[in-house]
């Protein structure tokens, strides 16, 4: 997996400001990012649809974010889809296309625009806690669990989407008063319904909430649509201590998150914690964390460390991303690694160069879900028509429902080229000479490849 966060809270990656002039500059911003994965042979998006209990998408369940118009409720003009709009321009490129929800964050501190009717602190203020400057909706009651379940659910069903994917806000993280006490999160009533009686302590039973939210959410995505991967990027340190020289932030404790409990029971398909910290401290090491996490993975899910890649030109220098991506390949048990952020890639020359030159010389498959379908679709058959100008590849399969990409591999000249194509493709046109070799790979929704159909020239 090269996968990369495209964050809409705050215009951070996209769109990049609130108040661009019509749908088409907006639609031009995106494919401007999709072009430039594409150009970096990165193969995963993760584009946050929901930041704050609103959509970058057209919903009957929650307004449209801010981030898209300025206020919240005011659609796109003239009207479009952005998520499906991204789904269709991203399956177009050959990249996957995971919807980033926020499950608990219900308005965040950096929000501006008054609240539309429709949201949920207006429709259900009950279920909703005021944690110093933020509004998040309590993950103790299980109205909310079912709520922000119900609006995941809806983006699963409507959207050709291959993954939903979570970060690492649960539980909020500490905000301190004016006298600089750390605030209590406000889930008395909460607690007092559902947990007091249940023999575990206040941090166990969120811990819980948390941890049956996540599970029901696997299971019903699976019930919904089962090649729809389920990825959580979590904090990087479990918690301190795990390894013994690891020094840092308890997620366990603060965020009420067990992520090693979700990777080891298999409630997700892929776990990208945030190691946004360089190979050489020992407190905080990259590979020691990446270590660690490897062996805390019997169900052999896909582990996908997530690289501070934001901080190259800032405090490290190009060769940290480089030296961490290296590390991550030779990790045993880890299976691809995601940038932070898109932003970062549209614009820092000697990243980008390195990556281009070093890292991604050649494309890459997303890898195989095997514990969600392992069939092996049949072979296709493949024609090559020679024209004038060029040449065109035809293909037909016996089972089209099967398809999601189409991976066409050619050699013209000694030079290899590769092309991932939707699924519904079924013609490819080479605008140059016969090539020598062609070979064509069915791959479905589940990263299970067919043979190959290969066609040589002297054939």
């Amino acid at each position: 997996m090269r996968g990369v966060w495209v964050a809409s809270i705050g215009n951070i990656d996209w769109p990049s400001t609130n108040s661009l002039s019509s749908s088409a500059e907006q639609k031009a911003e995106l494919c401007a990012l999709l072009d430039r994965a594409v150009e970096l042979k990165l193969n995963t998006i993760l584009f946050q649809v929901r930041p704050s209990c609103d959509a970058l998408y057209s919903s009957t369940l929650e307004p449209w974010s801010e981030y898209l118009t300025g206020t919240m409720g005011r659609p796109p003009e003239p009207l479009y889809d952005p998520l499906s709009f991204a789904i269709a321009e991203a399956h177009r490129r050959g990249l996957e296309l995971h919807a980033w929800f926020n499950p608990f964050r219900a308005r965040h501190l950096i929000a501006k625009s008054p609240l539309a009717p429709n949201h949920i602190s207006r429709t259900h203020p009950e279920w909703v806690v005021h944690y110093g400057k933020s509004l998040w909706l309590d993950p103790g009651q299980k109205g909310v669990q079912q709520y922000s379940q119900k609006v995941i659910l809806d983006v699963v069903r409507r959207y050709d989407i291959d993954g939903v994917h979570l970060d690492d806000y649960f539980y909020p993280y500490k905000e301190q008063d004016g006298s600089g006490h750390d605030l209590e999160f406000q889930d008395w009533s909460s607690w007092r319904r559902y947990g007091a009686g249940r023999h575990l302590s206040r941090d166990d039973w969120r811990r819980e909430n948390v941890n049956a939210f996540v599970h029901d959410l696997y299971q019903s995505i699976k019930a919904t649509k089962p090649w729809v991967k389920f990825g959580i990027s979590p904090f990087g340190i479990w918690r301190p201590g795990n390894p013994p020289q690891i020094k840092g932030l308890d997620a366990f404790e603060v965020l009420h998150a067990d992520s090693r409990k979700w990777l080891a029971e298999g409630w997700v398909d892929y776990l990208a914690p945030q190691l946004y910290w360089a190979v050489s401290p020992p407190e905080t090491s990259f590979p020691v964390l990446l270590n660690w996490w490897a062996q805390q993975n019997p169900r052999g899910r896909l582990l996908c460390p997530g690289l501070r890649s934001y901080n190259v030109g800032r405090s490290w220098p190009t060769e940290e991303i480089l030296t961490q991506i290296q590390l991550s390949r030779k990790q045993s048990g880890v299976s691809g690694h995601v940038h932070w952020n898109m932003k970062t890639l549209m614009r820092n020359g000697a990243l980008d160069t390195a990556l281009e030159r070093d890292a991604y010389s050649e494309p890459a498959l997303v890898p195989a879900t095997p514990w969600l379908g392992r069939n092996t679709p049949a072979r296709p058959e493949l024609g090559l028509q020679s024209e004038r100008d060029g040449v065109t590849l035809k293909w037909t399969v016996a089972n089209t429902q099967s398809v999601q990409w189409w991976l066409v591999q050619s050699q013209t000249r000694g030079k290899w080229t590769t092309q991932l194509l939707p699924g519904s493709t079924r013609s490819l046109r080479l605008p140059q000479t016969r090539p020598e070799v062609v070979a064509l790979t069915c791959v479905d929704h589940y990263g299970n490849t067919s043979p190959a159909y290969v066609l040589e020239a002297n054939r």
